[in-house]
């Protein structure tokens, strides 16, 4: 459980670091996303999630 926290606690620094470091293309970013079809985003988003886990599998083994 402690991992899962840790990890939602890393998703936060990253998203805080890019819209702080980079608010003009976070807001493009943002824009973009609004434009497209939710048949890509859905796909984007299963195959980030399937490397996510990938990775995670790797890793801990």
């Amino acid at each position: 459980m402690w991992d899962f926290i840790v990890a939602i606690g890393l998703v936060l620094v990253l998203e805080g670091l890019m819209f702080a470091a980079f608010p003009g293309a976070a807001k493009q970013a943002m824009a973009h996303v609004l434009e497209t079809p939710d048949h890509v985003l859905r796909s984007v988003g299963i195959g980030s999630a399937l490397i996510g886990i990938a990775v995670i599998w790797l890793i801990r083994g």
